[in-house]
């Protein structure tokens, strides 16, 4: 849908309903479902209010950022608007984006973010969740890697998934990308792990961001992650290590 055009009305209630439609996807905490061409419904399993992450997302959305609008939110349930296109994780595996337009794409993004101020009085409803997060002056995705990043004709590269945003600082923001795409290259076991550390090559020569005056914070942020799945926490530590050695080399040609 072009990026001028208004979107239609949401159907209110097939988005109250239990089942509000097809399940695109589902995460540790949410599950998105399609109420139609225009509109998804994410809905936190948990039941929990989503005010928090609403009001960032429509504070980057308002700065001319490339991420979905919120339509309508109440409690646990976001309505948001669809976006249509491959990921960039997607576009990679099919040969449709090289490593280095990739790791373009993640440091454009990065870069957009960071220039946006922290909103005025902006608080995260549940702390306790990342507790080693305590603001900073712009806000932060903190899950920002190919899978989270969908290329839309409308808005173009297109970053979803909002659940951990804070307010904080670049230079972590950038470690935990740089950890999660880590992660991919050290899994010996992996099909990717020779395209994750090329990219994770190109991201940290394409970024101005130094990431490690907060790789330690990152590791320790990203072993606390809920989400991960069994296996992926171990790989924190190598993950660390191959970014800290990729910077240093790059610095000492």
């Amino acid at each position: 849908m072009p990026v001028d055009q208004p979107l239609p009305p949401v159907d209110e209630a097939l988005a109250a309903s239990p089942e509000p439609g097809p399940v695109l996807a589902s995460g540790a905490t949410a599950d998105v479902f399609a109420l139609d061409d225009a509109h998804v419904l994410r809905r936190y399993r948990s039941g929990a209010d989503a005010s928090s992450e609403v009001h960032l997302l429509r504070h980057v959305v308002a700065h001319g950022f490339p991420a979905p609008a919120v339509l309508e939110a109440s409690g646990p349930d976001l309505v948001m608007e669809r976006m249509h296109g491959p990921t960039l994780l997607q576009a990679l595996a099919a040969g449709e984006v090289s490593l280095p337009d990739a790791a373009g794409i993640l440091q454009d993004l990065h870069t957009r973010l960071h220039a946006i101020p922290a909103p005025e009085g902006w608080g995260p409803d549940q702390p306790e969740s990342w507790p080693l997060v305590t603001g900073g002056p712009t806000v932060v995705h903190l899950d920002l890697h190919p899978g989270n990043v969908i290329l839309t004709e409308s808005h173009g590269p297109a970053l979803v998934d909002w659940a951990n945003a804070r307010t904080g600082t670049a230079e972590l923001d950038v470690s935990l990308t740089a950890l999660i795409i880590a992660e991919v290259a050290v899994d010996a076991g992996g099909v990717y792990s020779q395209a994750a550390r090329a990219l994770l090559a190109a991201f940290l020569a394409a970024t101005d961001v130094d990431p490690l005056t907060e790789l330690d914070a990152a590791a320790s942020l990203r072993a606390q992650d809920p989400s991960l799945v069994p296996g992926e926490r171990e790989l924190v530590p190598a993950a660390a290590v191959l970014v800290r050695d990729l910077v240093q080399v790059a610095a000492h040609p």
